[in-house]
C-alpha cells in the first residue's frame, strides 16, 4: 500500500473521464500541428511504431472497447492489430475516428474494473509521452494523467520490493511510502521519471543512477509486464 507523509494509507479519487479527455485533447493538438515527416519518425521504446502508429494504437483502443473487440486485451497481438488495421489511414481519418469513439468511452472508464481503469489511463499517458519524444515536443509532465499514473504505478513498485522493506519516494510535490514494513530505502525523483521507468522507458543503469539511499533495488521500479527494461539509456 502507499502512505503519505503522515503515515496514513492514501487513496485519491480522480475524474478518469476528464484525465483521458485531457490526454486526447493534448495529443490531438500535438498531432494536428506536426509535419508529415515528424509523424513518420519511430517513437522511442515502442515496437518500431511511427508516431502515427502510436496514434493508431490509441485510437484503436477506444474503438475496440466500444465495438467489443476485447479478446487478448492489452496483449502484443491486440495492440499490433490496432496499428496494422489503420496502417493506411491518414492523420485526419485517425483523429476523426478517435473523435467518434473516445467521447463514448470516456464516461465508461469509471465503470471499468479497477485494474482495467489503471491500465487504460497509464497506457494512454505512456503513449502521449512516447509521441512527445518522437515529435521532440516535451510537455505535460505535471499533468493529472502523470499524477494518476504515478499513483497507480507506485503501488506496483511497492509490491515488487517484497520482503526488502518499503520504499520512501520523495518527489516534486511531496512524498509517499510504498511497500510493506519499515522503509529501507529512499528515492528522490520526479513522478514523471518514475512512471517512465516503471513502464520500461529507462534503463537499469539510469534508474540506478538516481538519488537513492539504503536498499535501492532499481529493478523493482520496472513493473513486471515491462521487464526486463531497455538496455540503452533514454533521455527525454
Amino acid at each position: 500500500m502507499a502512505k503519505n507523509d503522515s503515515g496514513k494509507t492514501e487513496r485519491i479519487e480522480y475524474d478518469l473521464a476528464e484525465i483521458y479527455r485531457g490526454i486526447r485533447t493534448r495529443v490531438t493538438d500535438l498531432i494536428a500541428s506536426a509535419s508529415q515527416e515528424s509523424l513518420e519518425r519511430v517513437a522511442p521504446a515502442t515496437p518500431e511504431w511511427s508516431a502515427l502508429g502510436v496514434l493508431a494504437h490509441m485510437v484503436g483502443s477506444t474503438a475496440d472497447v466500444i465495438e467489443g473487440r476485447l479478446d487478448g486485451v492489452a496483449s502484443d497481438d491486440w495492440t499490433q492489430q490496432q496499428v496494422d488495421l489503420r496502417s493506411t489511414a491518414s492523420v485526419e481519418q485517425l483523429l476523426e475516428e478517435w473523435g467518434r469513439f473516445s467521447p463514448q468511452v470516456e464516461p465508461l472508464i469509471d465503470s471499468f474494473p479497477r485494474r482495467m481503469q489503471g491500465m487504460f489511463i497509464v497506457d494512454a499517458t505512456t503513449h502521449e509521452q512516447d509521441l512527445r519524444g518522437a515529435l521532440n515536443a516535451p510537455g505535460a509532465r505535471d499533468s493529472d494523467a502523470v499524477v494518476y499514473s504515478f499513483d497507480q504505478l507506485s503501488f506496483g513498485i511497492g509490491r515488487q520490493r517484497g520482503d526488502a522493506g518499503a520504499l520512501k519516494i520523495i518527489h516534486e510535490a511531496g512524498e509517499r511510502v510504498v511497500g510493506e514494513g519499515e522503509a529501507t530505502a529512499t528515492l528522490r525523483a520526479t513522478r514523471f521519471e518514475i512512471i517512465r521507468a516503471a513502464v520500461g522507458r529507462r534503463s537499469t543503469a539510469q534508474i540506478a543512477s538516481w538519488d537513492w539511499e539504503g536498499t535501492a533495488l532499481p529493478e523493482s521500479v520496472v513493473i513486471g509486464m515491462f521487464a526486463p527494461t531497455r538496455s540503452t539509456d533514454l533521455v527525454e
